[in-house]
């Protein structure tokens, strides 16, 4: 039974999820979003095809880690005759003066105990699972032939003994390289040699530059190279996660293509990576936003902006059912696109402001954000200001109702506040004023609005709605966290959402039902709100429980069933891992703390 004790590998254009098996079980060919060759994650409880896996004689699960500080990502298996190491990677390091990321996967197979028994299945499909590929092969290579695409490996194996799935003894490392249907004429072992030196070295280098917390370093590592895996680099869009249809939980329909970039998660993801001081992913995420509204303006189009976009123009998003694929554990539908992108989703004008703000005061960046920038932005907080009090599906994307939700109008004002600040930053003061004006007004009536007679801040205004987003605004500044509003809002979502140490998002039925797991980063959030108010001690002891309940690697994805803590969801989730590191960051002690003055 599949579970997602998964590893992943990744070099910003490519990425694969690798099971404790040393199976390949998600692969898109040649981008993060593309056809997914390898999509046994998907194909039920025994998948017969989708996978390139080695079989170890004898052998089963593996011992499986990443090389420290890298995304290269090893398994050891031991089998009757003898162990087996596997290391996955794919290519990424400075070449020629720029950025090499092909679209390669290398795997290394080496004996390290004995002669081990292995054979090597390569079952690749495409068009999701619905197409077997013809096979043609030569001398070092063979072609994996679709309608549209070619996958090719390249191997100083036995094309014999892979294409015919034989066992055969591994008496000597063997390099796999699959990827694009490009002649490589290096020796496979030299050539995988090197390209895994330069990768561990590239790894290595940008775990250095990063400012991590003293405690808890190896997780908030781990969860910063896996944000950078999610980051499609050719375009600057940020993932919200590597697979689709991952089901929230078990038996729901709840079951989503999240391959896309949205701009509340992408916003949530280069704010982690920028306390890391990892601020290359904001630079390139924010020419994707001024593209969108470049792109909007140049055809005349309204200024509204969808909630998420394709990480590269001419993707479809519109949301389709898939059929040949079974789906995870059985559990379907399985999906494409994302109905989503239809949706008015209120947040997304702030979330684009917020990204943007940092490069107009970040005196490393080699490019300051500037008036033109500013005038670019002024075009998303007009919008932001027209819709700020309008019903929307809110953050948490409902589909059949929209409401006024407190987080996407505090969102709005913070679109505004930002650019009250940035206005005065690039010198145009009476556009300042303005817009701080504005945002006055728009938080007084929110605040008004959203607090309950009792005293706690609703999820929507108007009405009464316990909803795990109110934990997040004193983050975005609209009070501060010691305002009593705001402890009444704590003590209520403590009560309410509160499961078994997980945090619900929300209990109210919605489209779907009543929701059965618990989301992730709304755990976080209370770890963090519950830091701000001085609870630390049982901000540590939550935080500690979410770090024990990730997978054999360090890694989360979406939700989490708070009876078992078996995780669910799409996966890697980026939320999860920008919760992880938010919240070690705001708990540790500092490096002063740490080194010079413990016990």
């Amino acid at each position: 039974m599949s579970t997602l004790e998964l590893g992943v590998i990744g070099n910003c254009a490519i990425a694969s999820l690798i099971d404790r098996r040393g199976r390949h079980v998600w692969h898109g060919m040649g981008r993060l979003d593309g056809d997914p060759v390898f999509n046994a994650l998907l194909g039920g409880t025994d998948p017969q095809s989708g996978f390139m896996e080695a079989i170890v004689a004898g052998g089963g699960e593996g011992r499986q880690r990443y090389l420290p500080n890298t995304a290269i990502l090893e398994t050891t298996i031991e089998g009757s005759n003898g162990t087996a190491r596997i290391v996955d990677f794919a290519p990424r390091f400075r070449r020629f003066g720029r950025m090499f990321r092909p679209p390669m996967l290398v795997r290394r197979i080496e004996p390290v105990a004995g002669r081990p028994r292995i054979t090597i299945r390569l079952r690749p499909t495409f068009n999701y699972g619905s197409l077997k590929p013809a096979i043609t092969s030569g001398s070092n290579h063979a072609r994996f032939v679709g309608d549209a695409a070619v996958l090719r490996l390249t191997t100083d194996g036995s094309i014999t003994h892979i294409l015919h799935e034989s066992e055969f003894g591994l008496d000597r490392p063997l390099t796999l390289i699959v990827g694009a249907d490009e002649s490589i004429t290096e020796n496979p072992d030299s050539l995988g040699r090197t390209f895994l030196a330069e990768t561990e070295a590239y790894w290595w280098s940008w775990v250095r530059d990063l400012n991590i917390p003293f405690d808890w370093q190896a997780a908030v590592i781990r969860a910063a190279i896996t944000l950078k895996m999610c980051s499609f680099e050719d375009t600057g869009a940020v993932l919200a996660a590597l697979t689709t249809s991952v089901p929230e939980a078990a038996g729901t329909p709840r079951t989503w293509d999240y391959r896309f970039s949205w701009l509340r998660d992408s916003f949530y993801t280069v704010t982690a990576l920028n306390r890391l001081s990892a601020t290359r992913t904001m630079e390139g995420f924010v020419r994707f936003i001024v593209n969108i509204v470049e792109a909007g303006s140049s055809r005349g189009e309204p200024e509204e902006i969808a909630p998420l976009f394709p990480i590269a123009p001419g993707t479809e998003t519109e949301e389709r059912l898939i059929d040949s694929l079974p789906g995870y554990r059985g559990y379907g539908p399985v999906r494409t696109g994302n109905a989503a992108v239809i949706q008015r989703q209120n947040d997304t004008y702030g979330s684009m402001v917020m990204t943007a703000a940092q490069m107009f005061w970040d005196e490393r960046l080699p490019r300051h954000g500037d008036v033109e920038l500013y005038r670019q932005l002024c075009v998303v907080g007009n919008e932001a200001h027209k819709v700020a009090l309008t019903p929307d599906a809110g953050l948490w994307e409902y589909r059949e109702r929209e409401e006024v939700h407190t987080f996407s109008a505090a969102m709005c004002w913070a679109a505004q506040h930002r650019l009250g600040m940035i206005a005065r930053r690039v010198g145009v003061d009476s556009e300042s004023r303005e817009w701080l004006a504005r945002a006055g007004v728009l938080r007084q009536e929110i605040l008004k609005r959203s607090t309950m007679p009792d005293g706690w801040l609703s999820g929507v205004l108007d009405r009464e709605m316990a909803d795990a987003s109110s934990l997040v605004l004193p983050e975005i500044g609209l009070l501060p966290s010691d305002d009593p509003r705001f402890h009444a809002t704590l003590d209520a979502i403590e009560k309410r959402l509160m499961r078994n140490g997980f945090l619900m998002r929300y209990i109210e039925a919605d489209d779907f039902g009543k929701p059965s797991n618990a989301f992730l980063l709304c755990t976080f959030w209370y770890i963090d709100a519950l830091a701000s108010v001085g609870r630390r001690s049982e901000a540590l002891e939550l935080f500690n429980n979410v770090l024990g309940r990730r997978n054999h690697v360090g890694l989360l994805s979406e939700d989490i069933d708070p009876r078992t803590g078996e995780l669910w969801g799409n996966f890697p989730q980026t939320y999860s891992q920008v919760g992880l590191i938010l919240s070690a960051m705001r708990l540790s002690r500092s490096w002063e703390e740490g080194l010079w003055h413990a016990s």
